[in-house]
């Protein structure tokens, strides 16, 4: 039995989805409050829903219960409810699940945290490395994924990136390269690092097929779908302001996480291929798949 925490989520579901076609049992871990038609999805798949939250700790000890594996994609950074926090769900929940996983005996827990690079503090930054620390200081066999910026989000008309629409936003220069990955990729990676020795005991840092920077992705786009984009900029010290007077921690960890795209995130990908060989999906197949659904 692998548990799934944060299984409604579109990198979680994925998880889901993936290790279900493999023949896998899953156990998704949903809230009370979580949208339905995702939870019913996911009953669809042959999944078994457990009820709970990661302020729970009492949930998180059922849930564990005769798991073989754990994989966390779980943060309220962009599933935000009344009395969430980073501090009690990103940070203190998690930690919470690792003692659980070891009470139980779990053989694998795999962790979804950020990018090594990703340097500009915040309550997201210090929630992961925390969670990261205390799983290596843990009796648990565990990987570590650090994923760069996700292409299906920041490269979307969520984050101001509408290129299907001929409108993008581009936050600091634009000239630093950025190694944005596939959330489908990571999904690939976080289920076969389930029961590979490779990596097991190890942080593995994630990116795509080449480092490009935001610049020359608005060119990608262009010329994927054959007409002109009109980019707006967002100075790097606006970014710099934006998350200097932030006074809520979700504001200052999207400051921050612009800032870090502002600096860029070139990863190289050579050792984890190596461990865990895949064909990784390109901002140029991104973008292709975009101008067909155009």
């Amino acid at each position: 039995m692998i548990l799934v925490v944060g299984s409604t989520g579109a990198l979680g579901s994925e998880i889901c989805r993936r290790l279900r076609e493999r023949g896998d049992a899953v156990r998704a871990f949903v809230r009370t409050t979580s949208d339905a038609a995702k939870v019913k999805a996911l009953q669809a798949l042959g999944c078994e829903i457990v009820l709970g939250d990661l302020q729970d700790r009492a949930s998180l000890d059922r849930a564990c219960q005769d798991v073989d594996a754990v994989v966390t994609t779980a943060t309220t950074v962009v599933s935000r409810q009344g009395q969430d926090s980073i501090q009690k769900s990103d940070l203190d929940g998690q930690l919470a699940l690792i003692d659980c996983a070891e009470k139980h005996d779990v053989k694998r827990f795999v962790l979804i945290s950020v990018s090594g690079n990703l340097e500009v503090e915040s309550a997201l930054q210090r929630a992961k490395r925390g969670v990261e620390d205390k799983l290596r200081e843990s009796g648990l066999s565990y990987t570590i994924l650090r994923p760069s910026f996700f292409m299906e989000v920041w490269l979307s008309p969520m984050l101001g990136f509408d290129a299907s629409n001929g409108a993008v936003r581009i936050y600091g220069s634009g000239d630093e390269p950025v190694s944005f990955i596939s959330m489908f990729d990571v999904a690939a990676f976080a289920v076969q690092s389930i029961d590979s020795d490779s990596v097991a005991n190890r942080t593995i840092e994630l990116g795509g097929p080449e480092a490009i920077a935001p610049n020359d992705v608005v060119k990608v786009f262009e010329k994927e779908l054959g007409r002109r984009i009109d980019v707006t900029r967002v100075p790097a010290e606006s970014l710099s302001q934006q998350y200097e007077s932030a006074s809520d921690e979700y504001q200052k960890t999207f400051a921050g996480l612009m800032l870090s795209l502002h600096q860029g995130d070139d990863i190289d990908m050579a050792d984890a291929l190596r461990r865990l060989p895949m064909k990784l999906r390109s901002v140029r197949d991104y973008a292709r798949s975009m101008a067909r659904t155009s």
